[in-house]
């Protein structure tokens, strides 16, 4: 599939489809093509929109989760949407939850996959052998249950960034951001459903993690795809697309 990507006042992002909007946010070192597989299934019958954010573009002091909710918020708005369903993967995820504990009257539910907010085995806080590609490259299959999931193209797109001087001190502090910005104390304020779809053998943020979520969010449903790492829109888009469906399908009763 050939996404358009469309650039209007400041903003760069994919829109596929009509309906209800389905927002979906990305990850630190995700990509557009990460939700493949979901604007196929789900733009016949959602208006599927996907805001490039922008991290690698703030000024350094203000690089944050934070930065990056209020950014969202001002898209939602340039874009007049409401009734959201947003998703979100890893550090999307938490920016989704930012955002709708600031913002609930644009967002209907929420869907994290692989999200931080409560704790996360990531890179770490720093990158020591950032030059060395096969380094990188066992990082970047870290991700995923099967390793032959981490095309070279993708090793190649993190292993150029890392090594961008201006990039990599922006996802180190984004990093940072994310692991200061615990939500342990704030989810419990959110009573908008929420799914969590996640992978069983998810490294970055493990089954405990997910099920944790599952505790601390008063309207929560926690679905488990087996032999799946970190990005379950990746590795297994079908199950992940099934569960979603029953999620979307819940909201309509």
């Amino acid at each position: 599939m050939n996404f358009v990507l469309k650039e209007e006042k400041g903003f760069t992002y994919v829109e596929e489809g009509q309906g209800e909007p389905l927002l979906l946010l990305h990850g630190l070192m995700g990509a557009l093509s990460n939700w493949e597989k979901v604007i196929e299934e789900f733009s016949p019958h959602y208006r599927v929109i996907i805001p490039i954010l922008p991290i690698y573009d703030m000024p350094i002091l203000t690089t944050g989760v934070r930065a990056l909710s209020k950014f969202v918020h001002k898209f939602i708005k340039f874009k007049k949407l409401t009734k959201i369903t947003m998703l979100g993967n890893s550090l999307g995820g938490h920016v989704g939850l930012i955002y709708v504990l600031s913002h609930p009257g644009y967002v209907k539910a929420l869907v994290l996959t692989g999200s931080s907010g409560l704790y996360e085995n990531a890179f770490g806080g720093s990158f020591p052998r950032r030059e060395n590609y096969e380094f990188v490259k066992g990082k970047v299959e870290y991700t995923f249950y099967d390793p032959a999931v981490a095309s070279k193209e993708m090793v190649d797109e993190v292993y150029a960034n890392i090594n961008d001087r201006a990039k990599v001190i922006r996802i180190l502090a984004m990093a940072k951001s994310a692991i200061r910005h615990n939500m342990k104390g704030d989810l419990r304020k959110i009573t908008m459903p929420v799914a969590l779809i996640w992978g069983r053998d998810d490294k970055i943020t493990p089954p405990e993690v997910a099920v944790e979520f599952n505790q601390l969010l008063p309207n929560s449903y926690l679905y488990w795809i087996d032999k799946c790492g970190h990005a379950p829109m990746m590795e297994h888009p079908e199950e992940f697309n099934k569960y979603l469906n029953v999620f979307l399908d819940k909201l309509k009763q």
